[in-house]
């Protein structure tokens, strides 16, 4: 007699065996031999039911941040005209350094001076540029590290290693690892989102892409000059159907899909499936967290007009409605590349940054979200302190030894972490590799970066590659 539960007309698969035996625990079984990482495979399901791979999961252990914010100054913003003042380059301003030649990615002459001037701000006294003086009200609160190294000089490869781990291969983003890890806390917007004025950057969406990582924990890029939410989020609206109409064509594509998933097991699918689901349910949401105009008057003039105001005005909302992983960049392309005319450049970004960025530091603290909130503040890679040639008046790019800093989420704040040679050109104290960066930033998350790991092609990959260590002084 035919079982009705194995029609004998459809041959199993091994893979289908497995999720029928036991209740399907011969398939879980299988995905925990597909992931090390100790948390709950995101493609695992219990049989009939739908993966929710942005689900809410538990880190590790006790984590100090639930969210991260990574406001990234693309191009390469000069740690010696930011946040490591070097005193000794005006005593050489227009001579020759007198180290050991490092190499540079173009020919380089002279040391040349900071033009801006440093004050120090807070209990703590950090020096910081002129550049950055409304942001230093809030140096207390920041852990400032004066000895970043990368791997080369050049910005393809240092803003896949500062994004992805790896300055060669394909690789998850960080976003996207954060994700993957823990989930997020509002299904009704995408856990990782990119903020980037304007256009893509250098390698465009390589930068938050998911790689081998299941595809929903891939960055939603936001075109974020626009202030229309139908440019801001492409077909956010659709235009031919009503909702109720949406609703019965997304119940017939999911149920197919479904019905060869049921069949396959394949993770891809379960990604479509949560990808439909999101897009239809951001309809609402997602046009609510990006109007600006629902914010009071005096917090959108504490912000500024300006687009990086914007920005972090629209960051502050979706960390507001759970978004996990929020990135803003300063635009298209790198605009901190500043070969030339460093004086005028610097200034103009600056500008258009610090306001904001002390704007919205005080309204995560005025709000309670600020000791929950990891921000990272930085670039790719520092510059030179000699200049370019043939003039005095821009850097080359510096991988040796350059800035960036963190603030909120258990970070030590008024402190300030390795240090530069005189000139700041190379780390010379407590040097940071990248991958020391992401293990502490992990380790705030309450995820210990050796653990969280994906099988991948026969290998347990993870955001470090092999390396990186906790900079335990970097802890409150």
């Amino acid at each position: 007699m035919m079982n009705e539960h194995f029609p004998t007309q459809l041959p199993l698969s091994r893979r289908e065996m497995l999720r029928r035996c036991g209740t399907g625990f011969g398939m879980m079984a299988l995905g925990s031999l597909m992931d090390g990482s100790g948390l709950l495979t995101p493609s695992i399901k219990a049989a009939g039911q739908v993966a929710l791979p942005l689900a809410p999961r538990s880190p590790h252990f006790a984590p100090k941040a639930k969210r991260v914010v990574h406001l990234f100054m693309n191009g390469g913003p000069s740690q010696v005209d930011t946040f490591d003042p070097k005193p000794a380059l005006d005593r050489f301003h227009g001579k020759p350094l007198p180290l050991n030649n490092l190499r540079t990615e173009r020919k380089t002459g002279a040391a040349m001076r900071s033009p801006f001037k440093f004050k120090r701000h807070g209990q703590s006294g950090i020096e910081v540029s002129e550049l950055f003086e409304k942001t230093a009200a809030h140096i207390d609160s920041m852990a400032v590290i004066r000895s970043m190294q990368a791997e080369v000089p050049n910005h393809e490869p240092s803003l896949m290693l500062m994004n992805c781990g790896d300055s060669r291969l394909p690789r998850p983003s960080m976003g996207s690892w954060i994700n993957y890890g823990l989930g997020t806390e509002n299904q009704n917007l995408p856990g990782f989102i990119v903020l980037c004025p304007g256009g893509y950057p250098i390698v465009s969406t390589q930068n938050w892409r998911s790689s081998f990582l299941p595809g929903a924990f891939q960055g939603t890029y936001i075109d974020s000059q626009h202030t229309d939410i139908e440019k801001l989020i492409a077909n956010i609206r659709n235009k031919q159907l009503a909702p109720t109409e949406q609703r019965r064509q997304l119940d017939l594509v999911r149920a197919l899909n479904e019905d060869h998933a049921a069949a396959r097991g394949h993770a891809a699918l379960d990604a479509r499936i949560a990808t439909f689901e999101l897009a239809y349910r951001m309809q609402s949401e997602a046009s609510d967290a990006f109007d600006i105009a629902n914010e009071p008057a005096y917090v959108r003039e504490a912000y500024g007009s300006g687009t990086h105001g914007r920005q972090l005005l629209i960051t502050r909302r979706l960390l507001e409605r759970g978004v996990r992983f929020v990135q803003v960049w300063s635009g298209a392309g790198q605009p901190w590349d500043n070969h030339d005319s460093l004086e005028a450049e610097h200034r103009k970004l600056a500008s258009g940054w610090d306001q904001p960025i002390a704007a919205f530091l005080a309204d995560l603290k005025q709000r309670g979200l600020f000791d929950d909130t990891l921000v990272l503040w930085g670039g790719e890679f520092g510059r030179t302190p000699v200049a370019e040639l043939p003039a005095l008046n821009g850097r080359d790019h510096n991988h040796y030894g350059f800035s960036v800093w963190l603030a909120g989420g258990g970070v030590k704040g008024g402190t300030v972490y390795g240090a530069t040679d005189e000139f700041g050109f190379r780390a010379t104290e407590n040097p940071v590799h990248v991958h020391d960066l992401h293990a502490t930033m992990l380790h705030l998350l309450g995820l210990d970066h050796e653990r969280l790991t994906y099988r991948y092609a026969g290998r347990d990959f993870r955001l470090t590659d092999v390396a990186g260590h906790v900079v335990k002084e970097l802890l409150a």
